[in-house]
């Protein structure tokens, strides 16, 4: 066992929680040969820290969450998490997709105690720590009711607690705000803010949103349209904590930051579009 890497920076020591070295995807061929759907690329996240990927749809982001979460293994490279070298799943991250995996014959609190209990923890124990979890999300009222019963915007906390409940040290996040109506959308991700900034977990979040990308994160990375996607820009967002979701994008900082990524972003975006509609012809 290796102890999680530390790289030195003026403030101190930063210790690296995810770390992707070399890591490319490429997929056989029926016909023979490969599909390189992502060149190799390196990405560090620090623990604490929360990252944006961005770019066009099927540039790779999901694919590159997939891998820190040990749902697959990347073509070459490797990914370490705090320090370790993944070779299964991943047992320190949480997952957080962008359609909910509510079991519909089961409450909101036995939604999220499942989880405990496939651990080992008693279903007692479970249970409390569920209901716990569901008030902390603003469901302290709502531990009963069966997901039908619930909007979206509640069955997307109960997705949110089911992944925190089990104290992750790492969130995995692939759109998870991106089914839901624009207001509900602006009250997740005050909320996710709110309990991030209690017990700030390395974040890894896959949008195809600009606003909220910068919203919500520390550094935004942006991908190049697919096949053979390479990472093309990091920006570190330098929006003082705590944020005001709402206030933060009538700032002056965060329109200039807007125009520079966006700059970055706007051809890959079109390359997929015309690539889309050439197809498509």
């Amino acid at each position: 066992m290796t102890g999680a890497p530390v790289h030195k920076r003026q403030g101190g020591d930063v210790t690296i929680a995810v770390h992707l070295k070399g890591v490319s995807v490429a997929y056989a061929l029926a016909g023979g040969g490969k599909y390189e759907a992502v060149q190799p690329v390196d990405l560090s996240v620090r623990d604490g820290e929360f990252v944006a990927l961005l770019g066009p749809t099927g540039c790779g982001k999901s694919t590159l969450l997939n891998i820190a979460a040990g749902l697959m293994p990347p073509s070459s490279g490797t990914c370490e998490i705090f320090g370790e070298r993944l070779s299964g799943l991943c047992g320190k991250a949480g997952y957080l997709f962008q359609q909910d995996a509510l079991m519909p014959w089961k409450t909101a609190e036995d939604n999220v105690a499942i989880g405990l209990e496939v651990g080992g923890v008693r279903r007692a124990e479970a249970l409390e720590r569920a209901r716990a979890m569901l008030a902390e999300v603003g469901l302290a009222a709502f531990g009963e009711r069966y997901p039908h019963q619930l909007s979206g915007g509640q069955k997307k906390r109960v997705a949110l607690a089911q992944v925190l409940v089990r104290e992750p040290k790492i969130l995995l996040m692939d759109e998870p705000f991106g089914p839901l109506d624009a207001q509900t959308r602006l009250i997740m991700s005050e909320l996710l803010l709110d309990l991030w900034q209690q017990d700030r977990k390395a974040v890894m979040f896959v949008t195809h949103d600009l606003d909220e990308a910068i919203a919500l994160s520390d550094r935004v990375v942006v991908m190049s349209a697919g096949p053979s996607s390479r990472f093309i820009g990091e920006f570190a967002v330098d929006l003082p904590r705590p944020r005001d979701i709402a206030e933060v994008r009538s700032e002056p900082a965060f329109h200039r930051l807007h125009s520079e990524i966006w700059s970055c972003l706007r051809d890959e975006v079109r390359k997929t579009y015309g690539l889309t509609n050439k197809g498509a012809a």
